[in-house]
Formats: C-alpha cells, sequence, structure tokens
C-alpha cells in the first residue's frame, strides 16, 4: 500500500482515513508516495524520484514548487473552499471591528479595572468609542470564489449593499450567488462606489499589487479596505500613506509583516483565517480523499498544475496514467504502443493545462513492465504509472 508522510500536523479526521484504508505514514519523506502538507516551505526540499503528488490541506500553494512538479509528473492538490466558512466569518468580524472600535473600548476596560467607579465612567468614555453599523453600508467583494462569494452572500443577510467584481465568475457561481449581489465588470467603478473593499483573490502575476496607488486613489474617501487573501496583492507603502492621510480609515488584515504591523489605523490579525478546528477537519478531509481517489484510481480533481480528470472507481483491468507535453502526436504515438502490446482502450482521457497534460487510459489485459517501460521512453512522456484494483 502506499507510504504517506506528513510534513506539518495534519488533522486526525483525515488521517484516520488513510490509516484505515490500509495506508501506511513514514517519518522519511524521501521514502513517501506523497505528501500532506499545509505550511512547510518545500521550496528548498529535494523532492524524490518515487514521489507521486503532493496534497495540501488549504488553498493557496506558495509554499510548494508547482511547476518542478509539473515537470516531474507529480500532481499538487489543494482544498478550495475547505476553509471557506472560517475565513468568511472573520472577514464579517474584521467589518465589525472597522465600523466599531470594539478593541479601542476593550483595551480601556482592561486599563481602568481597578477603578470602582469603572460603571459609572464606562458611561462618558464610551463617547470615544462609537461607530457606525454596516447594514445600509456598500460592500465591494474582489474575487467570487468560494469564499468570496459566502462573503458577499452574508453581507446581504446583514442589509448590506453589495457589488461583487470577478472577471473570471463562472456561469455556475454566478447563479449561486444572491439576486441582490451586483456584479460589475470595471474594477475602478466598484473602488470608487463602496465603503468597504474586500479581497478575494489568488496571488497570480496579474493580482499582485493590484490595490496600487492609482487603485487607492479612486477609493471613495474614508473607504475601509480588508485583507483575508494574501498580502502582495496590496502596495503596502502607498497603503501607508493612504492611512496617513485619512484617505483610507481602516486596513484590516489577516497578514501581519512589517510594513503592516506598523500602518496606522489598522488591525492587524497573525493569519487567523483557518485557523479553527472545524476548518482543519474540512481540509484534511478534502486533501486525503483527493490523494486517494488520485493513487488508487489515477483521478485528479482540485489540482493546481494538471487538469481534471474523472473515470471513476477502478473496478477491472488496469489504468495507465501518463504526464507528458502538451505537444501534438503524443496521444497517438501512446495508443500505437497500447495496440501493439495487445491491449484494449476501454475507456481514455486527457486534459492539458499549459505546457503540461495528463492522460488516463483504462484497458483490459495484463499490462507488463515492458509496455509501462515503452510508453515511458516516448518522447515528450514524462512519468507512467499502471494502476491496477485494489486487492
Amino acid at each position: 500500500m502506499y507510504r504517506i508522510h506528513c510534513m506539518n500536523n495534519i488533522s486526525t479526521v483525515g488521517t484516520d482515513r488513510l490509516a484505515e484504508a490500509g495506508y501506511a505514514f513514514t517519518d522519511d519523506a524521501s521514502a513517501a508516495d506523497a505528501w500532506l502538507v499545509r505550511s512547510a516551505n518545500l521550496h528548498e526540499i529535494e523532492l524524490p524520484e518515487g514521489l507521486l503528488a503532493v496534497a495540501r490541506a488549504g488553498a493557496g500553494v506558495n509554499n510548494i514548487p508547482v511547476e518542478r512538479c509539473a515537470e516531474r509528473g507529480i500532481v499538487v492538490f489543494n482544498t478550495p473552499g475547505a476553509n471557506a466558512n472560517a475565513v468568511k466569518e472573520l472577514v464579517i468580524c474584521g467589518m465589525l471591528l472597522a465600523c466599531r472600535d470594539v478593541i479601542g473600548g476593550a483595551e480601556w476596560v482592561h486599563a481602568n479595572s481597578d477603578d470602582p467607579e469603572i460603571a459609572k465612567k464606562a458611561e462618558k468614555a464610551k463617547k470615544r468609542f462609537g461607530g457606525f453599523e454596516l447594514a445600509g453600508r456598500r460592500v465591494g467583494v474582489i474575487g467570487l470564489g468560494a469564499i468570496g462569494s459566502e462573503v458577499a452572500d452574508a453581507l446581504i443577510a446583514l442589509g448590506a449593499e453589495v457589488m461583487g467584481y470577478d472577471p473570471y465568475l463562472s456561469i455556475n457561481a454566478a447563479w449561486a450567488l444572491d439576486r441582490r449581489i451586483e456584479h460589475v465588470t470595471d474594477l475602478n467603478q466598484l473602488l470608487s462606489a463602496c465603503d468597504f473593499v474586500t479581497l478575494h483573490v489568488p496571488a497570480t502575476p496579474d493580482t499582485r499589487g493590484m490595490i496600487s496607488a492609482d487603485a487607492i486613489s479612486r477609493m471613495r474617501p474614508g473607504a475601509v479596505l480588508l485583507n483575508f487573501a494574501r498580502d502582495v496583492l496590496v502596495d503596502e507603502q502607498a497603503l501607508a500613506e493612504a492611512l496617513d492621510d485619512g484617505k483610507v480609515a481602516r486596513y484590516v488584515t489577516d497578514f501581519a509583516n512589517p510594513a503592516s504591523a506598523n500602518m496606522k489605523n489598522a488591525i492587524v490579525l497573525p493569519h487567523l483565517g483557518a485557523s479553527t478546528g472545524e476548518a482543519e477537519d474540512n481540509c484534511a478531509v478534502m486533501a486525503v480523499g483527493q490523494l486517494r481517489d488520485y493513487l488508487e484510481n489515477g483521478n485528479i480533481a482540485n489540482s493546481v498544475n494538471y487538469g481534471r480528470v474523472d473515470l471513476g472507481p477502478l473496478v477491472q483491468g488496469a489504468r495507465l496514467a501518463l504526464f507528458h507535453q502538451n505537444v501534438q502526436g503524443v496521444i497517438g504515438r501512446v495508443s500505437q504502443v497500447v495496440a501493439d502490446s495487445g491491449l484494449n482502450i476501454e475507456n481514455m482521457s486527457n486534459v492539458s493545462r499549459g505546457a503540461d497534460a495528463y492522460t488516463l487510459i483504462e484497458v483490459t489485459g495484463e499490462v507488463g513492465e515492458d509496455v509501462q517501460a515503452s510508453l515511458a521512453e516516448l518522447p515528450d512522456v514524462r512519468r507512467v504509472r499502471v494502476i491496477c484494483p485494489a486487492s
């Protein structure tokens, strides 16, 4: 059975499912068929020859060398949406903290805790900590994926007006959103119209620094910016200047660094977004499920470096899993080797993502080592796996 190495502590709700299925755990990363990871930095770690997959119990994969894995035929999984509720709740909490000076009020009580007249004095002091209500405010949600869409729906329920911006919004995702959410296609329109702007996009070359000095200048004076996605989305120097002069009233972020921690009028949290027991359990279960489906059946779901393939459970016969470059002629050469070996193709799926492609072929007949070797020797083929039904 397959051997698993955990780079970080992974919820036992997930790992127990592997143990129950007969998987073995190893402390030797180089001897593992798959790695489970949360925050460990894998960029400086050597990828073992036998490593088949890396599953991250979380959404972001900045700590994983995704392209290097793709070149080696190592599938990298993440768990989008598994921690969405936890992050959504913290985002709403951040908005409420920005509306009402709850932190300042609590600090005042703590500072005056020994005063026997605290109750009387609190009635006068509370005027310093007044605020406003979220209901009726206009909130702009940038990114309407698993987390952003839940935030948008929750805000509608709280009585806010919501504008959503996502140039990559799928039709299915659009149908799932509350109909009262106004979908805009111009980011500048959202920035200039909203009292709150909250970020829910991944860090990509297109999104890095998207909240630039120019974007900040287009925001409504006195707006609140929330960032529970990635710190690199924001030009922090430009934001610090906007906070200093009052252009931006508040910055609420889950990413503590020397820049954000020293900003005026910033509420900075120590990356608490997914730090709930429920979120950790959900991520572990999802990561383990995807890992098992790939190792046992060759199916791929929620991979960040290879496309989705699903031929269902492997019941009989065998499957050939091939990783190769996305170039013309590979499938023809693979089919010829399979035919020459006397195997019959029952089902096949091929998907590509950029320069990388994955082909899963279900065959009847005995797959010998010579077939696997012949496929591995083909031009542009990076890796070949033979998957047989579990006994």
